[in-house]
């Protein structure tokens, strides 16, 4: 008998509907604002999912959670406008106390059967730390991303999985296509060369968060260039990049 044909295509990407999924304001723009520039241009439909509050980000000794709250959704509605896209939704979970929990779960169910992408962009949750960069990933973060595929598949694509959502109206929905992003490993890359001046607009916008302007440019560039390097664009984002099937 034949074996099946399980050769993966990573040809470009085109899509209609592209849903970002993470846990704090500024994620999504670190990790994939040049690729989101990119697909609206492209005349696709942008939407942004952030679970947390981000109430917790700040060395200011004098804000109050709720300034800090209001302050960084406001400042994800301006990066999202600056890239194109069409909106944010919060779920507001405290900053810092993610755990990936069947509500939480059956709350991005909710937003996929709601928006239905075609791509979906989230967080590696795979990736918790990394010696070279000295780094610890936070764990919002690696709860974010599992949440994220769980909800993926096989959640969001079951009827019978959370029926008060069915019965509510709220579809059942087989997303193609899933970017993992975790600045490092990548299967996929994206040509962010004509995008990266709006990343860095975007970026620009989380002014809570983002202090020192120029020297997170000198990062991202950093890292795009080296990106790039590895599938001969200029500057590029690159993402671990499921083809889902079932």
């Amino acid at each position: 008998m034949d074996e099946p044909d399980i050769s993966e295509d990573f040809s470009p990407l085109n899509p209609k509907i592209v849903l970002g999924i993470a846990a704090h304001p500024d994620d999504l723009d670190y990790a994939a604002a040049g690729t989101m520039a990119k697909f609206a241009g492209t005349g696709a439909e942008i939407h942004y999912l952030i679970i947390t509050d981000g109430s917790k980000g700040s060395d200011d000794l004098h804000i109050s959670e709720a300034d800090l709250i209001k302050m960084r959704e406001d400042e994800q509605r301006a990066a999202v406008q600056i890239l194109g896209g069409k909106g944010v939704t919060f779920l507001g979970y405290p900053d810092g106390e993610l755990e990936v929990t069947m509500k939480l779960k059956k709350d991005i169910v909710r937003v996929i059967r709601t928006i239905k992408p075609d791509v979906v962009i989230t967080l590696d949750p795979t990736l918790v730390y990394s010696v070279e960069r000295g780094f610890i990933n936070h764990p919002d973060h690696r709860a974010a991303g599992q949440a994220a595929l769980d909800a993926i598949f096989p959640l969001a694509r079951d009827h019978l999985t959370f029926p008060d959502l069915y019965a509510e109206g709220f579809e059942p929905h087989k997303t193609a296509i899933v970017l993992l992003s975790n600045f490092g490993a990548g299967n996929y890359f994206v040509d962010i060369t004509d995008t990266f001046e709006t990343k860095m607009a975007a970026l620009k916008a989380h002014e809570s968060q983002i202090p020192d302007v120029d020297g997170t440019r000198v990062w991202m560039e950093t890292v795009a260039r080296k990106n790039g390097e590895l599938c001969d664009y200029e500057l590029a984002e690159s993402f671990m990049r499921i083809n889902v099937r079932g």
